[in-house]
């Protein structure tokens, strides 16, 4: 039998019915562009993950940039983000004009807040940790250093949505909060999609209009930008699957719990701190002998991947 590393297939006939007639509600009613399932989308998002608006765009990367511009920043501003990341969380910053400045990890793969006040200079605004295979780093200690140092909380909580510290989703402890809905993630379309969270008003407001070429009543163009905007399709789809997204995670946490019985003396395990719910967008282990263990592995059929392999 051959174990895929991922597989895309919509395998639940109940949730393959349901995401089939939501594609059909499009057809049907014709609003392919931000049509009412966009808008139901992003009321149902900001409800799960506590904030007071969402907005759909088209992908993770688009999440990061029009948040970083929706918050004032681009040329000459330094947003302090972790070394360890998809390509992604750097291009999204540099796409705004801005410039990312990278700083160490823990053990744990996420940002290390004793690394963040050695990266500030005097050009930092702004502080973006990743919530990287699903679990989310320190933010309490984050947040502190930001507000002593007058600096903007932004996060690529890309993969991990439904993420929790005491309780508090991800997505909700920055100024904004930038989702990936790609077809990996937790929250998973069938195409590209993404998401930003805010509780601010005037944020809210920037990123609409940022969402497609600045412009304004559809007629307006009041700042450069490009078309970000969610397709009504993927949004139809995500629905259903946000509904069943507890489900999901609570599945990720237990085939989690058997790994960790199994592989406790055999790796590096991923280790969750007290207080947090990580959904494990991926279950990621380290070993000095990742090229045999991975050979083992292709032998038995299971397939394997480096997360971000340098290059």
């Amino acid at each position: 039998m051959k174990v895929p590393f991922l597989d895309l297939r919509v395998l639940d006939p109940e949730l393959k019915q349901e995401m089939l007639e939501a594609v059909e509600a499009v057809m049907d009613h014709g609003r392919v562009l931000l049509g009412p399932e966009v808008e139901a989308l992003e009321r149902e998002l900001a409800a799960y993950c506590g904030v007071k608006h969402a907005l759909g765009v088209g992908s993770g990367t688009d999440a990061l940039t029009v948040g970083v511009r929706a918050l004032g920043l681009g040329e000459g501003d330094e947003i302090i983000t972790p070394a360890i990341t998809f390509v992604g969380t750097a291009n999204g910053i540099s796409l705004a004009g801005a410039k990312p400045v990278f700083c160490d990890v823990t053990p744990d793969l996420v940002m290390d807040p004793a690394g963040i006040e050695a990266a500030i200079t005097s050009r930092t605004r702004a502080v973006m940790p990743v919530h990287f295979t699903g679990r989310m780093p320190d933010m309490d200690a984050i947040a502190a250093i930001c507000k002593k140092h007058d600096l903007i909380l932004i996060e690529d909580a890309a993969p991990g949505i439904g993420a929790e510290v005491r309780g508090k989703r991800a997505g909700s402890f920055g100024k904004v909060g930038c989702l990936s809905i790609n077809p990996m993630k937790v929250l998973n379309a069938l195409g590209e999609a993404g998401a930003v969270l805010t509780d601010d008003d005037a944020v809210f407001e920037r990123l609409s209009i940022l969402r497609y070429h600045g412009v304004v009543n559809k007629e307006s163009c009041v700042t450069l930008s490009h078309n970000a905007r969610i397709d009504t399709l993927q949004a139809a789809v995500i629905r259903p699957r946000l509904k069943r997204l507890e489900r999901s995670i609570a599945h990720r946490r237990s085939v989690a719990a058997r790994y960790d019985a199994a592989f406790k003396d055999l790796f590096r395990l991923p280790q969750e701190s007290p207080g947090h719910r990580d959904v494990y967008y991926t279950y990621t282990i380290q070993t000095p002998d990742r090229a045999k263990l991975a050979e083992h592995l292709t032998e038995a059929g299971i397939e394997t991947k480096v997360q971000h392999p340098m290059i």
